[in-house]
């Protein structure tokens, strides 16, 4: 059984910066595809990032491409979301989630995700 914990969530101004953690608890982290999420008020859930299992490689929305880098240490069974130029639009609620499947942009391949932790962006 796999455990998921996000932190690093706040709040910033239009430009800022903040990094996600997502610590994971329980066996062969490695064994997991990990993936961010978002939700912010009255929308559905979408797709953010992911990292391969080896963390060789690394996916993205178009709405973060080359402003989000998704990264993970398998040593330290994390993964991080590192977010620059953040906008306005990017304020919701972040969850990690780990999958073994590889379709990854689907929420519903993930078998575990955290509480999530709070983004807001103001202009």
């Amino acid at each position: 059984q796999m455990q998921l914990v996000e932190s690093g969530g706040g709040s910033v101004q239009a430009g800022g910066s903040l990094k996600l953690s997502c610590a994971a608890s329980g066996p062969a982290f490695e064994n997991y595809i990990m993936g961010w999420f978002r939700q912010a008020p009255g929308k559905e859930r979408e797709f953010v990032a992911a990292s391969s299992k080896n963390g060789g490689s690394s996916y993205y929305a178009d709405s973060v491409k080359g402003r989000f880098t998704c990264s993970r240490d398998n040593a330290k069974k994390v993964v991080y979301l590192q977010m620059i130029t953040l906008k306005p639009e990017d304020t919701a609620v972040y969850y990690c989630a780990a999958t073994q499947d590889y379709s990854i942009v689907d929420g519903k391949h993930y078998g575990y995700w955290g509480q999530g932790t709070q983004v807001t962006v103001s202009s």
